[in-house]
């Protein structure tokens, strides 16, 4: 999709919020330090902050789809307390294509790296994708962007070192930028931004 603003399209376990394996309730949920900073300022720079993550367990029953909202609300209150942030749309896919029962196990279009997250939120947004940046701490992620035209970031949060040292070699497009974190893959994204 053209004609729209670009978005900062953003993993969220290991990215945004710490990853703890299967976050499953929110008292284990804690932003990384400079997360609501980053997006206050895609916020403040009127750039769209979108959450885009895999949510494989609804599918292998850790916890009910209804949890998710539970947990982004949470995550929503944190980012207003702390630099009066917010998100312009959090999706998510509960599916996994081998675990788990129906109707969350199937193959589907919207698990990174497929692009369907991207797809649905630019045609909710109006957004352009090729004008677009993911972000994230799995190649997965960028994967995801790169099928849409979008550029990616390798945060080195959560997994982003053990992606960076075992998987770099085997993807055919290299991150556009390899960032300490969140913060800094935002300040690099601004800077880019401006530069188009």
């Amino acid at each position: 999709m053209t004609g729209g603003h670009g978005a900062v399209f953003m993993d969220r376990d290991g990215t945004i919020c710490e990853e703890v394996g299967y976050l499953d309730s929110v008292e284990r949920f804690r932003l990384l330090p400079g997360s609501a900073a980053a997006i206050k300022l895609l916020n403040d720079r009127g750039l769209k902050a979108v959450v885009v993550t895999n949510q494989s367990g609804v599918a292998r029953g850790y916890f009910p789809e209804s949890r998710l909202q539970e947990l982004h609300d949470e995550l929503c209150r944190q980012l207003r307390r702390g630099a009066e942030a917010f998100l312009d749309g959090i999706y998510y896919c509960p599916h996994h294509p081998s675990e788990g029962e129906a109707p969350y196990r199937r193959i589907c279009d919207c698990r990174k790296p497929a692009a369907g997250l991207l797809l649905k939120a630019a045609e909710d947004l109006g957004l352009d994708l090729t004008a677009s940046y993911m972000v994230g701490d799995r190649l997965e992620d960028l994967e995801c962007g790169y099928r849409v035209g979008a550029r990616g970031i390798l945060v080195l949060t959560g997994y982003g070192k053990e992606e960076l040292e075992s998987q770099k070699a085997k993807l055919e497009t290299q991150p556009s930028f390899v960032a300490g974190d969140l913060y800094e893959a935002v300040k690099w994204i601004i800077v880019n931004v401006e530069k188009r």
